[in-house]
C-alpha cells in the first residue's frame, strides 16, 4: 500500500484515542534513550517532528523551548493534554512535517522519534528537519529500519503491506532516507525487538 497524508490523517484520527494505551509502555524505553543521547541543555530550541500524541513532551528537561508539529488534529490534541505535565516551554502546531513549517537555520536540535516510517517521503521530512536546524544542530532519530546492506525479505514486504494499513512502512532503510542529505551519523545504537528499532545521533553537515 501506497503511503499518503489523507489515509495517515484517517488512520492517526483511528489510533489517536488509544495510541498511548496501546503502544506507550512498548516505546517509553527507546523515547528515554533517544532523549539521554540527545543530550538538550537548558536554553536550547527543540523542534519535535511528528509529535503525536506527545509522549516525548514530558521527558523534556526544564529550561527547553520546543516546538512540536503533526499532521493531525486529533493527535495534536492529545499532546495538548499533556502540557501541564512538561517542564518545557512547548508550542504545538498541526502541519505536515514533509515541509519546512518554521523559521531556516532556527533550531539547536531535533526530535525524530517514529516518524520517518510514517510519512509519506520520509526522504522530504529529514530535508526539512535540517533545513530547520542550525549549522551543527543535531537530530535524535528513534524508528523502525531496514538494514542499509540488504533487500526486505518477500516476508517482509507482506507484513508492510499490513504495516502501511496502520499508518507506519517498516521496509524502509536510513541509508535510502538519507541519502543526498547534508547530514553524517553520530551514534547509532540498537533499541527495541533485537535492533528492528534503532536510536540514532544525526548532525547537520
Amino acid at each position: 500500500m501506497t503511503m499518503t497524508n489523507r489515509w495517515n490523517q484517517f488512520i492517526y484520527r483511528l489510533w489517536s484515542p488509544v495510541y498511548d494505551a496501546a503502544l506507550g509502555r512498548f516505546f517509553l524505553p527507546g523515547r528515554k534513550l533517544a532523549l539521554k543521547m540527545l543530550v538538550l541543555q537548558p536554553g536550547e530550541k527543540v523542534l519535535l517532528v511528528g509529535v503525536g500524541t506527545g509522549a516525548d513532551l514530558p521527558l523534556l528537561p526544564d529550561g527547553v523551548e520546543a516546538t512540536g508539529i503533526d499532521l493531525s488534529p486529533e493527535m495534536l490534541a492529545k499532546a495538548r493534554n499533556k502540557l501541564p505535565a512538561c517542564r518545557a516551554a512547548v508550542e504545538l502546531i498541526q502541519g505536515d512535517a514533509q515541509a519546512l513549517l518554521v523559521a531556516e537555520n532556527s533550531f539547536d536540535a531535533a526530535i525524530l522519534n517514529l516518524i520517518l516510517s510514517v510519512v509519506p517521503d520520509g526522504h522530504a521530512c529529514l530535508q526539512s528537519t535540517l533545513q530547520a536546524l542550525k549549522p551543527g544542530g543535531r537530530i535524535v532519530i528513534f524508528d523502525k529500519f531496514q538494514p542499509d546492506n540488504s533487500k526486505p525479505s518477500i516476508l517482509r514486504k507482506t507484513m508492510n503491506f499490513f504495516s502501511s494499513l496502520f499508518g507506519t512502512d517498516i521496509t524502509r532503510s536510513y541509508g535510502q532516507l538519507s541519502q543526498g542529505c547534508a547530514c553524517v551519523v553520530d551514534q547509532d545504537v540498537p533499541s527495541l525487538l533485537n535492533g528492528m528499532y534503532r536510536v540514532m545521533i544525526v548532525r547537520k553537515g
